[in-house]
């Protein structure tokens, strides 16, 4: 029940992502700004296209790196993960639930990150202070679900002391 949530989140944070980046791709000036001084004068910057591919890079390394233990474990494809986490076990979904929904919390710092690089580059149209909650919003996202790993966890192995493992 909880796999299906968090798939629902990850497929929006792919949406999300895509459609942000598309966005802020065209609305990027020839290069985009990364780092700004004092006064607000860009200090460093790259092309829009070199922007581009290399946030659909950061993108694909990310979900690629996080999505395959997610399906090793979903479609039983390692025998380890279906020794710790048999069908039935209670952790299982929580496990495959927190898998999909970290990628789409990664999926959604990235898009933050998207973000901050477009009201950087854009500062005469959007300022960077305005949308301060956003850019912590994502950290405080990554904590709390990291979180949430070290609780599941810490559940998972007082099953495994209780001997209370499905075989």
């Amino acid at each position: 029940m909880y796999t299906r949530f968090a798939k629902v989140f990850y497929f929006l944070s792919l949406g999300l992502f895509l459609f942000l980046l598309l966005y802020v791709y065209a609305a990027l000036p020839e290069f985009a700004t990364y780092a700004v001084n004092d006064a607000g004068m860009p200090l460093k910057q790259v092309s829009r296209n070199s922007f581009f591919y290399a946030a659909i890079g950061v993108f694909l390394v990310v979900n690629l790196a996080l999505i395959v233990p997610a399906k090793l474990m979903e479609m039983k494809l390692s025998n380890s993960l279906n020794r710790l986490f048999p069908v039935g076990d209670v952790y299982r979904d929580k496990m495959l639930a927190w898998l999909f929904s970290f990628i789409a919390v990664a999926n959604l710092a990235t898009a933050v990150l998207v973000f901050y690089i477009h009201s950087i580059s854009n500062q005469n149209v959007i300022s960077s202070s305005e949308y301060n909650f956003f850019f912590y919003l994502a950290p405080v996202l990554m904590l709390v679900w990291v979180a949430l790993l070290f609780f599941l966890i810490a559940g998972k192995i007082k099953q495994v002391k209780s001997g209370n493992i499905l075989s």
